[in-house]
């Protein structure tokens, strides 16, 4: 007799799964697939189901300048390790002549300068970020399409069979490490085939499937025609990443204006101050950093151009301090931001006790509301405390002159 059968359901995560994903999506913006993904290697890492003599991931991040591809991998070390830059980085722009090589590997014996060399792929380069919880590392080649063949051929090995020789023979070990390969082959092609070179879209052709999949097949194959076939078929997955369009530039933003406040509370030490941008400074930074050709990356110049820089200054010039709440909005006959504040230390007459630095991404995404609250909370317990001194005063001034003094309206006590 056979027992009662258990269905069993393989696309169910992990609660350790479930909270990598959530936290990178708060970091990544408009890239689902590619986050989708990254949850699926971490379950997979966490299981120990990894293929042995392999790295855990070899994987190909391809798409438009601007998208996300460095981004996504500076928020994985972002959620495993507190720090968007424990990654190995690799510029593959610095490689594009096989001599070069030798600054990654090192020089063999014998050769001039060999011990002046020092490899920049060792052993204790990938283990440095290593914590007790996580024993991996981030390997990304930037820009993979710029580096000779001989970077290529190095790549192989790792890719397969995730050991690096150096020049003095040592050998590294790769079998601990998610290795990202980023590129933008194709992404001319893709512009046009969203909107006509357009780097933007409106959000209804954004979600056509059909769209999707014309994107994937132009990404994929410009990598076919620069790598050799051997190359891809050590690739675990290819990534194709969509251009942004304005939906996710919006929250871009606010993911950008939090971090400037996080910036704010944890280095301005006792010049604390939260600011807030209006719907109208909101649309002129966005109107500013919206560009076809750059993505995300001008929106981040628009804010430190147009927002950090003016704030250093009210900073540096000491028009802002402890406590002050600034309003940020655009002045559009002459389009540029304007400043202006309130200090809630005044209004409240006591001293703002400054938010403490802010330890996690996910905290700091209130960071801003949660000084304005502070601010807000001790303005009101400057205002208990004024009445209560009152009050007390009233006592006073009642025992010393009988007992009618007692029975003033609560009004008059207030007008005091």
């Amino acid at each position: 007799m056979s027992g009662l059968q258990t269905i069993l359901d393989p696309r169910l995560q992990s609660p350790e799964a479930q909270d990598f994903e959530n936290a990178l999506r708060q970091r990544v913006v408009g890239q689902d697939r590619a986050v989708r993904r990254l949850s699926h290697v971490f379950q997979v890492h966490k299981s120990g189901l990894v293929a042995p003599g392999r790295p855990i991931v070899n994987l190909l991040l391809l798409g438009p300048t601007g998208s996300g591809k460095t981004r996504l991998v500076e928020a994985v070390a972002e959620t495993l390790f507190g720090d968007p830059r424990a990654v190995v980085k690799i510029d593959c722009a610095e490689f594009q002549h096989s001599h070069e090589i030798a600054k990654l590997i090192g020089s063999p014996p014998g050769y001039l300068g060999h011990r002046e060399t020092s490899p920049a792929l060792t052993q204790e380069v990938l283990e440095q970020h290593y914590t007790d919880e996580h024993k991996l590392s981030l390997v990304l080649f930037d820009e993979i399409e710029k580096a000779s063949d001989a970077l290529w051929q190095l790549l192989l090995g790792i890719m397969d069979k995730a050991t690096l020789t150096l020049g003095d023979n040592r050998r590294v070990d790769f079998s601990q490490s998610l290795v990202f390969l980023t590129s933008n082959l194709g992404s001319e092609e893709m512009t046009k085939l969203i909107h006509g070179g357009m780097g933007y879209t409106g959000g209804a052709r954004e979600t056509d499937e059909e769209l999707d999949q014309k994107i994937y097949r132009t990404a994929t194959e410009a990598a076919q025609r620069k790598f050799s076939p051997e190359f891809m078929n050590r690739l675990d997955k290819v990534i194709v990443f969509r251009t942004l369009n304005r939906e996710h530039l919006e929250k871009i933003l606010d993911i950008e204006l939090k971090n400037v406040q996080e910036r704010i509370i944890s280095s301005a030490v006792g010049k604390e101050f939260v600011f807030n941008c209006t719907p109208g400074a909101r649309h002129f930074l966005l109107d500013e950093g919206t560009d076809s050709k750059f993505g995300a990356r001008h929106l981040k110049r628009s804010i430190e151009r147009h927002l950090v820089f003016p704030l250093s200054n009210l900073l540096a010039t000491r028009q802002v301090e402890l406590g002050d709440r600034v309003t940020i909005d655009c002045d559009h006959d002459v389009r540029e931001l304007t400043f202006a504040k309130e200090n809630f230390r005044e209004l409240a007459g006591t001293t703002f006790e400054a938010a403490p630095a802010v330890e996690s991404f996910a905290s700091v995404c209130d960071a801003g509301a949660r000084a304005a609250a502070a601010l807000a909370a001790a303005s009101d317990q400057s205002t208990s405390e004024s009445r209560r001194t009152i009050r007390k005063k009233q006592r006073r001034a009642g025992e010393a002159s009988g007992p009618s003094s007692s029975t003033l309206p609560s009004e008059s006590i207030s007008n005091n």
